[in-house]
């Protein structure tokens, strides 16, 4: 199974922009879909985007639609999630799997450590 290292995040101020990376620890992250999550105090697991082993694919959850942008390298084994226009609901630990819905995270073992992500000013 392979797993991520998420990284990129950090403290922003509203409106500001930040590139979370997701790593994968082995070759072999070019055979599946990856998700981001993310996870907020208080709040449950929210499905963020999706991209397509391909990467032709993409889904976004309507919170984030036209302000965050994902992408991935195969070469690299890396996923992206540009986010731009951050908003203080935005933050969270995110966290990258190979999985893209709420209901297949459930039964997902492999998370990362997760970066944090903190919009305020």
């Amino acid at each position: 199974q392979v797993q991520f290292a998420e990284s990129g995040g950090g403290l922003v101020q509203p409106g500001g922009s930040l590139r979370l990376s997701c790593t994968a620890s082995r070759a072999g992250s070019a055979n599946y879909p990856v998700g981001w999550f993310r996870l907020a105090p208080g709040k449950g697991r929210q499905a963020v985007s999706c991209i397509s082993s391909s990467g032709d694919g993409t889904t976004y959850a309507d919170s984030v639609k036209g302000r965050f942008t994902i992408s991935r390298d195969n070469v690299k084994s890396t996923v992206y999630l540009l986010m731009n226009d951050l908003k203080p609901d935005d933050t969270a630990v995110y966290y990258c799997a190979t999985v893209c819905t709420l209901l297949a995270a459930q039964g997902y073992n492999y998370w990362g450590q997760g970066t944090q992500v903190t919009v305020s000013s």
